[in-house]
């Protein structure tokens, strides 16, 4: 076993909460050290966020050289799919940002330490916080340790290890016929059908990610719309959108039993509201997209006594905001393993404000009711904010003004007329309560809207900005209009 080491600061897990909080560490001067079991980067960077960008990019080309060549005037025959090359791109695409948090880490002096983490120890009567790292065994979803073949202390400690993908109870991952997100990423033959089981992001990126590649994908939603978190609005035109393009919806279905086949699998569905109505769908690959869960199996010792809240990491709180302590001594968490919301730019913050309170400098820390989420399918799906019905349910007396993307010149112009964008706002002032776009860059435009509500920006605010034209921009424009029933172009 190697000697101790030690540091100010010990971050376990790097994904975009890990290492930004630990690039952030030792700016201010920490001596710090990153643990990682698996590829620097985490989920997000290896197995999440990016290289599934990569796969939907594929996607969105070859949908448009199948469906729409005719329409731009590009004739294609025999147009093929190299399914290890879509498959070998993304995983380029992984390793290039996995070596580029390694330069990283390593510009900025911080010690990355290969293996499993265990706290031993919190930081009690003056002695530090103590860290056994083993060798990591290779289950992705339920990884724990072997061997110990050092020990780390630290002043502190910050949790960051995510969150791994949610196994329906009678049905764990096999890894072929029943899968999570992670599988999904790399099966090794695209399949001829598959059911989807959940419509959250994550769900509704892979059924459109395979259905445009060709795949017959159906999707089982257990509530009575896809997309639930969404606006009411967005989510009907988004199923409205994704069945025309071949998507098969059973909304209001509840998932009672899958039984996994040499072939493939069959999923059994009662009806949410009457589960004496039943009927069974078969596909060679069922993908169980029904959220997340905190990771951390042999994290800790059980002696810590480390508090657990519905799967995640418990941290205390000061008012409304977290302070990221857990109730052991000298142990911080952040990111997705202390729960929703699960974003990787949340993440981020999350570790910056953790790292800046431990070093004693002032941050204003996250804002949580300005928190943007985006659904990378196309159409692109994004929000910030309220949706119409929380401002009703809080008695609100709001406005809304919504702009349909079938108005707009440059949507015309790109093809891309599906959707529109919506903005919520407060009477008598305006102040802009939400923002929900559907459509081409939604994922960028929504970003004039986080900067408006970070500001407390009115409607007449965006009105009266210039937007230059032709963009898809100017929808936000006209949508501000709306609001106050001034749109020009609708």
């Amino acid at each position: 076993m190697a000697d101790s080491a030690q540091y100010d600061l010990v971050v376990i897990g790097t994904g975009p909460g890990g290492y930004v909080g630990a690039i952030r560490a030792a700016q201010l001067g920490m001596k710090t050290a990153v643990i990682e079991r698996n590829r620097l980067g985490g989920v997000c960077l290896n197995w999440g966020c990016i290289p599934s960008k990569a796969l939907l990019h594929n996607a969105e080309l070859y949908s448009e050289a199948v469906t729409h060549g005719d329409e731009w005037g590009f004739h294609f025959e025999g147009v093929s799919v190299d399914w290890d090359k879509v498959i070998g791109r993304s995983r380029g695409v992984a390793d290039k940002l996995n070596k580029g948090v390694g330069f990283l880490m390593k510009k900025n002096k911080i010690d990355h330490i290969e293996g499993h983490a265990k706290i031993v120890s919190g930081a009690v009567d003056g002695s530090p916080c103590v860290i056994e790292v083993s060798k990591a065994d290779d289950d992705y979803y339920h990884g724990t340790g072997t061997e110990v073949v050092q020990t780390v202390t630290a002043s502190k400690i910050m949790i960051a290890t995510g969150a791994a993908p949610r196994e329906l109870p009678f049905a764990p991952f096999n890894g072929t016929t029943i899968v999570g997100s992670h599988d999904a990423m790399t099966l090794p033959k695209q399949p001829k059908s598959m059911v989807v089981i959940g419509s959250g992001a994550i769900g509704m990126e892979f059924a459109y990610f395979y259905n445009a590649m060709g795949t017959d994908v159906t999707v089982v939603e257990m509530v009575d719309r896809i997309l639930p978190v969404e606006d009411e609005e967005v989510s009907k035109a988004a199923l409205k959108s994704f069945k025309r393009q071949g998507i098969t919806f059973h909304v209001g279905s509840k998932t009672t039993a899958i039984e996994p086949r040499a072939d493939g699998a069959t999923v059994t569905i009662v009806d949410s509201a009457d589960e004496s109505k039943s009927q069974q769908l078969d596909a060679e690959v069922v993908l169980v997209g029904i959220g997340v869960t905190g990771r951390f199996d042999g994290l800790f010792d059980e002696s810590l006594g480390l508090e657990i809240d519905r799967g995640h990491i418990k941290v205390d709180y000061l008012g409304e905001q977290p302070t990221y302590e857990t109730n052991v001594p000298g142990v911080y968490a952040i990111g997705d393993v202390i729960g929703p919301p699960w974003l990787a730019h949340v993440s981020g913050e999350e570790a910056v404000t953790c790292v800046e309170r431990m070093a004693g400098e002032h941050t204003l820390g996250v804002d949580y009711n300005a928190i943007p989420g985006c659904t990378y399918t196309n159409p692109q799906i994004a929000s910030i904010g309220m949706t119409e019905a929380k401002a009703k349910e809080e008695g609100i007396d709001y406005e809304t003004g919504t702009f349909p993307l079938s108005a707009l010149g440059k949507a015309i112009a790109v093809g891309q007329t599906d959707g529109f964008v919506k903005i919520v706002t407060a009477k008598p002032y305006g102040e802009i309560l939400g923002a929900h776009i559907i459509g081409k860059d939604a994922s960028e435009l929504i970003h004039e809207f986080c900067l408006a509500i970070r500001l407390e920006a009115t409607a007449e605010d965006i009105i009266s900005t210039m937007h230059a034209h032709p963009t898809m921009a100017e929808s936000i424009h006209e949508a501000a209009l709306g609001t106050e029933n001034r749109t020009i172009n609708a």
